[in-house]
């Protein structure tokens, strides 16, 4: 099994993913800021996977630092490579994300996203470690001309978030061309969904939600008042807004696939997209939330917001040809898992100790 470098480990996805790759036997440095994450998320990972005390320094090592300062990230390596325990590959979550948070702040997002990307691949560069798998998104898409969207779709960002993600996708095809050491995976998620099932961990972001699964768990836990739905005039079934939802307990999975396949390669560049294939609109979700909890959630139909679509959906047959991988999870259990991880931890993270 391999020693891995996470980064942004302790986030909502990272933290998944942290769990199904110490169950596959591979060791984890996790690296997080914690600006938007943590560190109670990475004390339940050690208690999901039934990782004790005395073992957290040998399957999972846990360090505070950014992704900014290139002098945290050197000194990872260095450490690694003095304790002659080297790190085989990254996997690459930190960053900023929220979509509308980047079109106030851009310049956070280029320095963050791009520069902190820049500044880890150069590290990675000078200790010779060369397998890299990259947190990307469907934004990178914009407004796609046709649906399902495959690999091959122009990339066509409508906001300085994908901007950012479709700029270090950019960075990765010009170093795998220019060195045919790197073995690289850009993984371009949909819309991540759901919580363990263990309700140990889940979605916790800071401040206001923008994405609508949290912030139907607030509505039916009783924390929000109502639902806002963008938009009622859309042209879809329900006249609602229509996404590719994918269980983040799917999503890790396909982490752990991307990563077994590029340690396998001498030379490898992928463009993979991570989704269900199917896609829900916001009412369909609602109703499916509804089902779980037994209760009727309150919403109502709002202006469309700019920059927005009628319909998302991932073309994800790459994925599965090349990696391997489908996502098995279905939306009642995105449902009943968010719900699960809301109900066991009403204010998130913020009242845990473990």
């Amino acid at each position: 099994m391999a020693r891995i470098l996470i980064t942004g480990g302790a986030g909502f996805i990272g933290s998944h993913t942290c769990v199904v790759l110490i169950e596959a036997g591979h060791d984890l440095l996790v690296f997080d800021s914690y600006i938007n994450s943590s560190p109670i998320a990475l004390k339940r990972v050690c208690k999901i996977t039934g990782i004790s005390a005395i073992e957290v320094n040998q399957r999972i090592q846990i360090i505070k630092g950014d992704i900014s300062n290139k002098s945290n990230l050197d000194e990872i390596f260095k450490k690694a490579k003095e304790e002659k325990r080297e790190i085989q590959a990254v996997i690459h979550f930190a960053g900023l994300k929220s979509v509308n948070e980047s079109i106030k702040r851009p310049l956070a997002y280029w320095d963050t996203n791009v520069n902190g990307t820049a500044n880890l691949l150069l590290t990675m560069e000078s200790y010779e470690c060369k397998r890299f798998i990259f947190s990307s998104s469907a934004t990178i898409y914009g407004k796609p001309k046709s649906i399902p969207i495959v690999e091959t779709e122009k990339i066509n960002p409508i906001n300085p978030y994908g901007n950012t993600k479709a700029t270090v996708e950019k960075i990765l095809l010009d170093l795998s061309r220019s060195d045919a050491e790197w073995c690289i995976a850009s993984l371009r998620y949909f819309n991540p969904v759901g919580a363990h099932p263990s309700g140990l961990i889940g979605e916790d972001p800071n401040g206001e939600p923008n994405n609508l699964f949290p912030i139907v768990s607030k509505v039916a836990i009783g924390h929000k008042d109502i639902l806002e739905v963008f938009g009622g005039d859309w042209p879809t079934k329900d006249k609602t807004c229509i996404r590719d939802y994918i269980h983040v307990m799917d999503l890790a999975e396909g982490h752990l696939e991307a990563l077994n396949y590029l340690l396998r390669k001498k030379s490898e560049f992928l463009t993979l997209n991570l989704g269900s294939g199917k896609g829900h609109s916001v009412l369909e979700v609602v109703k499916s939330f509804e089902d779980t909890i037994g209760e009727k959630i309150n919403y109502k139909i709002v202006g469309r917001r700019p920059g927005d679509t009628a319909k998302t959906i991932a073309d994800p047959t790459q994925a599965k040809k090349i990696l391997g991988w489908e996502t098995r999870r279905t939306i009642l259990d995105m449902c009943s898992d968010s719900w699960a991880w809301q109900t066991a931890n009403p204010n998130g993270y913020k009242t845990g100790t473990t």
